[in-house]
Formats: structure tokens, sequence, C-alpha cells
């Protein structure tokens, strides 16, 4: 008798902490688009990207995310308890329906970035992309007499991720696709089989375009991942999808590192992996970032002083191949972004990427005048290679 690997029901046992951290985001983007997030004084200090508690129960209430104010506090205690929202200071563990400010992680960049993030963020950019592929793999398909909605070969995928710059070779394919399947991002139709280059039918556990509701965290009935698959199509249209860069004119300012500071604020610890989510994805070293931290810039730089006749820049292309894990790089600011952090072990680096660094062209797309979630998004739902042309100071 067949039985599920243990590597199948690792990834089902890792589905709670997804659904979390999915409906966190969602909620977070929420909380944006409505303002509830913003800079805010507190005892002649600002916090940037806060919320008020006792502001937040009363919009969970209203928006009927919650059917009362001890079920909306137990819900933010239970983000707080997996590390998406902390008091500004770190000084209440405990959340209150209180005049007290409280952070998303994602925004301060103190989010414990780790490799189950980035696998996440991986599986989510490529769902993306099969899903808005005219001639996508994520077809309706029967196996020994049962129909999975979007399921696809094995086979078909690995192709898919060689002819899309997603993979060098079939073997590499074959090692993102087994590292999607051990972090529940993918599995095969029926539970019974790791991931083979075959033609095996496998699918997507999660839908991360289905909207999520809050109260779906504290239902230890929740509705199984499959149910997810059959959601319509007009819930895929959503543009609540997590973990997608998403453009507000009112959100130039709010992301994660985007005052990360010198140097000397940044702590490497080779034994964790870390990147941003909103971001070209950290990896292979751990961010320890101050609450407040600033901005890698000396000063404000200007499109028109960049583009100015002797300006003190030098121009420079780089070619960045990415790998399993992202590209290694942040970037933050608006007309014109910069590169705001690298991970010292990762693609960006070893092509030349540092910090301070002015990004021009994206695969020959001018972005000079676009915002970091724009420049992100051209990057992330491209190729895996990408080709930047980048202006530094001279120094």
């Amino acid at each position: 008798m067949e039985r599920t690997s243990s590597v199948q029901r690792n990834a089902l046992a890792r589905q709670p902490k997804v659904e979390v951290m999915i409906a966190g985001e969602q909620l977070r983007l929420r909380l944006h688009d409505g303002k509830l997030i913003k800079e805010r004084r507190y005892h002649l200090r600002t916090y940037p990207n806060c919320f008020v508690a006792q502001e937040l129960v009363d919009w969970l209430v209203s928006y009927k995310e919650a059917l009362d104010r001890p079920t909306a506090v137990c819900l933010m205690q239970h983000l707080m308890d997996h590390d998406i929202v902390h008091h500004v200071c770190d000084k209440w563990p405990v959340f209150k329906d209180a005049k007290r400010l409280y952070r998303f992680r994602k925004d301060d960049g103190t989010f414990p970035f780790n490799t189950e993030v980035k696998i996440l963020m991986r599986g989510q950019r490529l769902y993306e992309h099969l899903i808005a592929d005219k001639n996508s793999i994520l077809q309706l398909r029967e196996e020994h007499g049962v129909t999975y909605q979007r399921s696809f070969p094995a086979c078909q995928l690995i192709d898919w991720l060689l002819q899309n710059g997603e993979a060098d070779s079939r073997c590499q394919g074959l090692e993102l696709c087994r590292m999607l399947q051990e972090h529940g991002i993918i599995q095969h139709v029926a539970k019974r089989h790791d991931f083979f280059d075959s033609g095996l039918l496998y699918q997507f556990c999660i839908n991360f375009r289905r909207r999520r509701r809050l109260s779906e965290l504290l239902d230890d009935n929740e509705q199984d991942n499959d149910e997810s698959l059959v959601a319509s199509t007009q819930e895929d249209d959503h543009p609540d999808s997590p973990f997608v860069l998403q453009k507000h004119p009112s959100l130039e300012h709010n992301s994660a590192f985007q005052s990360v500071g010198p140097c000397q604020d940044l702590k490497q610890i080779t034994s964790g992996r870390r990147g941003s989510l909103n971001s070209l994805q950290l990896h292979s070293t751990t961010l320890v970032v101050r609450v407040n931290p600033k901005s890698v810039l000396k000063r404000h730089v200007t499109c028109k002083e960049l583009l100015a006749p002797g300006a003190p820049f030098i121009k420079r292309v780089l070619t960045v191949i990415g790998d399993a894990l992202g590209w290694g790089f942040v970037v933050r600011g608006i007309a014109p972004c910069y590169v705001q952090a690298v991970d010292p072990g990762g693609p960006a680096a070893a092509a030349g990427i540092k910090v301070q660094q002015f990004v021009c062209q994206v695969n020959g797309q001018s972005v000079l005048y676009l915002d970091y979630r724009t420049v992100s998004r051209l990057v992330m739902t491209g190729p895996r290679t990408v080709v930047l042309e980048v202006m530094e100071p001279l120094e």
C-alpha cells in the first residue's frame, strides 16, 4: 500500500504557517491602501509605517474581519506570535486594544526571512507566471478517472522552467521542483510520489490569489488546500495577490529595508538566510536591522542630476543570473531607485552590484523614473538572467 512520503508530510505540516504569512501580507497591503499604516509621532519621536492598535481593531470589526473586538485582538496576537506584527519598540509582546503603536515587520525590515520564506516567494512568482501564460501548462487533466484542476506533468514544468530562463538545466529544474514540493508549494495530485522528471501529474497546493479572511487563521477546521485550487476565475484576477508588489502612490516610502543603515548597522550571520518579501531576495546571510534604520544614501539624488553632463557618476552594465532563491539584492526609492542592500554571497554581488548604485535600465527598459516596487516587479516577473544598467558615484 502506497503512503505519502515524509517530504510530503512535512510539506503539509508547513501549510498553516504559510497561510498565516499570506493572510498577514494581504492584510498589510489592505491597510496601506486604506492609509491606516502611516508615519506617526509619539513622545516627540516619529515612527514610520505604523498603525494604532485601537484603530486597527475598529477596522477589523467594521470590515467584518472579526466578529467582535476580543476576536480582533486574538487575530492580531496570532500575527504577533508568527512574527508578522510587533510593537514598534518590541516593548510589548502582547497585542492590546489600546493606543499603542504597532508595525508589520515587513515594513521595517525586521521580518525573520529565511529559506522557507524565499522558496514560498519563488513558488508564488512561478505560479503568477504560469497563470498569466496564454498557453499555460496548468490545465484541467484526468488521471485514473479523477479530474484535477490546474495540474501539469512534471516534465512539462521542467521544460517551461528551461524555456523561461528559470533553470539552466533539467537537473537544476528538477532540484527547484523538489524544493517547491518539500516546502509545500506543489504536490503529486494523489500525494503518492516525490517529484520526478516524468509524466506524473502534479499541482500547486496553494492558490496564492485566493483572498484569505483573517478568521481562517483561528479556524481549526480550515478547508483543504485542494479546495482553494478550484476557486473561480474571478478570484484569480483579484488584485490582492499575496507577495505581489503593487504600486500605490501613497506607498512610496512604505517598505522593508527602506532605510537600512551603513555597513556598521548590518550584522552578517552565515548560518542563516534572509531576504525581503518585496525586494529581490537577499539570500545567504541574515540581516539584523535597527528598528528605524536609515537609508544607505548620503544624500538625495535626482534623475536630472544623474543625467547632467559631467555628473560625478559612472555608468555600468551588469548581468545578474538569479539562483533558486533569487538575485541577492534589494532596491528602494523612487525616481530614481537605488540598491539598498546586497547579499555578499549572492548572484548580485558576484555580478558587481553594490549599494548606492542607481538603477537606470532593466533588460533594456528605462526605469529611471519608476519607483522601486515597479522595478522589483520587472525583475521578479522577467527572465532569471537580468541585465541592469546602473550608475554609481565616482569615488
